[in-house]
């Protein structure tokens, strides 16, 4: 048997690179699995970017070793580079592969060791290529599959550990990442372009004879690709430059759709994280998105109870978040990372108290987001079919039910007639009033 199975934590980056694994071990004849228990062959592929992350990684391999104890468990990616050896220790964990050996996974699988107790892991910062597999296809039935095009960081943010698994920025080449568009929008409505830090493509030292910038590789995947839309993941807040924000709104094959992570509204909280921007230079790139695209998605990362964070703070936080037209929000709880700055700060706000402030946030997300919805019925959106229902994706990041099924994969314009749980509603002229 060469059954596999494949399973990604964490970011877009991540589920890219699990989808290129999957596909360079599907070219050596390995087919998929529908799960774990139906396995012989079993790859995770880690985050590492809280406590809650490593402890899921530690749970699922219990899990299912108890139910299918002959699989072989390759555990790889971002927890897998920063504690080998403590994922080698795991009952069941037959190879650890750190991020700086995730390609030559089909190889150390395919090889005559013994897989007992191995571990391939080198010096991240010591990686200058990118290390991304290149993915030829999404596999399975996937409509809006990930592209990885920019790895690593060199932020040094106090609370983060990602620099550390991850490495130094490094881009795909452009021509590569044109080649590998062209081959997805043959199959694909839509391709979402993903990275660790995506606004700082092409910025490495060495990487072009002329200065390149995120937008440059966007506007040549316009002209010289067919992609129907192109969606980009999180970008750092001061890399929505005026010319790529132009750029998203002059083309309809852009998704209308901004994700630029926060963190906190609090300028003090900033700057105890090291980040390189104060709020009012983020409010002006998220005032600047909606001028000229008022109907885009607006999305951040906020996190809770930084080491140090008052109620003041903390005030100052959601009030500003309140002040910005967000729809959507990802509210994270601080979580010490070994190594960090911010893990010896000490001055440790209580759980009790993190729990509360996500909770705020979160209830605060809601809100903007069920107005955000609202705000959308009656109008017509467009929208790429999905594969999991009578559901569809709107270019401004919202989901669709649809009134009557529709082959998936398919761009389409959607009359919305209403709002649902966490959802819109299509129009339907025979629905009862």
């Amino acid at each position: 048997m060469r059954k596999l199975f494949v399973h990604s934590f964490g970011c877009r980056a991540s589920q890219a690179d699990g989808a290129a694994i999957e596909s360079a071990l599907s070219a050596r004849g390995w087919d998929s699995a529908p799960a774990a228990a139906n396995a012989n062959l079993v790859v995770l592929n880690t985050c590492t970017v809280t406590q809650a992350a490593d402890q899921d990684l530690r749970q699922t391999v219990h899990r299912i070793h108890r139910e299918n104890p002959e699989a072989r468990i390759v555990v790889t990616g971002c927890y897998a580079q920063r504690a080998p050896d403590e994922i080698a220790r795991i009952p069941g964990v037959a190879m650890v592969v750190g991020n700086t050996h995730k390609v030559q996974i089909p190889d150390l699988i395919e090889s005559d060791v013994p897989y007992h107790g191995q571990i391939h892991v080198g010096d991240i910062f010591e990686q200058q290529q990118f290390l991304a597999a290149p993915v030829e296809d999404a596999l399975g039935d996937r409509t809006r599959p990930n592209l990885k095009i920019q790895d690593g960081c060199n932020n040094r943010c106090s609370f983060c550990v990602i620099p550390f698994v991850r490495g130094r920025s490094r881009s795909a080449p452009a021509d590569q990442v044109i080649d590998q568009v062209r081959t997805l929008a043959a199959k694909y409505r839509e391709v979402v372009l993903s990275g660790v830090n995506l606004g700082r493509w092409g910025r490495e030292h060495g990487f072009s004879e002329q200065p390149v910038r995120l937008v440059n590789l966007v506007r040549r995947l316009l002209d010289e690709t067919p992609v129907e839309r192109l969606r980009l993941s999180s970008v750092e807040p001061m890399d929505f430059s005026d010319e790529l924000l132009e750029l998203m709104a002059g083309s309809p094959r852009i998704a209308r759709h901004v994700h630029a992570p926060l963190q906190s509204g609090a300028d003090t909280v900033l700057r105890r994280m090291f980040r390189k921007y104060r709020p009012r230079h983020y409010a002006d790139r998220i005032h600047k998105a909606r001028a000229l695209m008022p109907d885009c998605a607006v999305g951040a990362d906020v996190m809770v109870g930084f080491p140090g964070e008052t109620d003041a703070e903390f005030e100052a936080s959601r009030a500003f978040i309140d002040s910005l037209p967000f729809t959507y929000l990802h509210v994270f709880t601080y979580s010490a990372r070994p190594g960090t700055p911010a893990a010896g700060h000490d001055s440790q706000t209580p759980p009790p108290v993190r729990k509360e402030r996500n909770r705020i946030l979160r209830e605060l997300a809601a809100r903007k987001n069920l107005e955000f919805r609202r705000s959308m019925v009656g109008r017509t959106l467009s929208a790429v079919t999905l594969d999991d229902g009578p559901v569809a994706l709107s270019d401004n990041y919202l989901r669709i039910e649809l009134a009557t099924p529709r082959p998936h994969n398919r761009i389409a314009s959607i009359r919305i007639g209403g709002v649902g749980d966490g959802v819109l509603r299509e129009h339907s002229p025979l629905a009862i009033l």
